[in-house]
């Protein structure tokens, strides 16, 4: 019963990602979405990527990108403070 679960929650999962594919695909064409935002949510996969490859594990590869991702974030939250304090 539980593996069945599983599955169940993997599709689910797997319909949901491809939905969010597809209407970002579609915002995007009819205007809806700056294409600027579209690649920075695309960051994370792109460093993934990187890292799966270069890596011995996609374990370690899907941490470290957790960890980049967040120092990333945290520097943009600093870069922008710091433009409205000073600019």
């Amino acid at each position: 019963m539980a593996q069945i679960a599983i599955y169940i929650v993997f599709a689910l999962l797997g319909l949901g990602l491809l939905a969010m594919v597809v209407f970002g695909i579609r915002s995007l064409t009819h205007g809806k979405v700056d294409p600027m935002t579209i690649s920075i949510m695309a960051v994370p996969v792109v460093i993934l990527v990187i890292l799966g490859l270069v890596m011995p594990s996609w374990a370690e590869a899907g941490i470290t990108t957790i960890l980049v991702t967040m120092c990333l974030a945290l520097l943009a939250l600093l870069y922008t403070g710091a433009k409205g304090l000073f600019f």
